[in-house]
């Protein structure tokens, strides 16, 4: 649905990417990745679809208050290729925040690879009751709501942040 908006939002050129089917093992590089130096095909392989990709929004769930081990792994793969990258949060959970306690733990994590976060994010309450049959039905106002991260990360594709 996100990627769906951010197509229609016409500032990106859209490659949803889904964790679960690149499937990285735990960080198991010899080398810190701010080195760069990768020895394991599966590293040069995230490396090549993330280091093209001017900016991101990280769709995430939340558990137990924060966000999955899975995500920060992946994060923690690369260094160099998040450099200087907008990105933007959509969160989700079961209850009622949304996800926003994991984002906001997240937020640290992805200025400390030197990633540019948005300055809106975006969180879902209460996904499980929003999905059916059909898909996911979006509550009223969500769409504006992603739409002004999506802004915010045009924005700042267009003017980077300089430090």
């Amino acid at each position: 649905w996100v990627a769906d908006l951010a197509r229609e939002h016409g500032s990106f050129e859209v490659t949803p990417v889904d964790l679960a089917e690149v499937a990285l093992p735990f960080l198991d590089e010899p080398e810190f990745p701010s080195s760069g130096n990768y020895t394991h095909q599966h590293t040069r392989d995230w490396s090549a679809l993330i280091e093209p990709a001017e900016a991101f929004v990280f769709v995430l769930p939340m558990y137990n208050g924060g966000f999955t081990a899975p995500f920060k792994n992946a994060v923690d793969f690369l260094y160099a290729e998040w450099q200087g990258k907008p990105v933007g949060i959509v969160s989700y959970s079961a209850g009622g925040s949304g996800g926003a306690p994991a984002a906001e733990m997240l937020l640290p994590v992805l200025t400390q690879v030197g990633m540019v976060p948005a300055a809106r994010s975006a969180a879902v309450p209460g996904v499980l009751g929003l999905l059916g049959a059909d898909g996911f039905t979006a509550p009223e106002g969500l769409a504006a709501e992603v739409s002004g991260v999506l802004d915010d990360i045009a924005a700042l594709v267009k003017e980077p942040a300089t430090a």
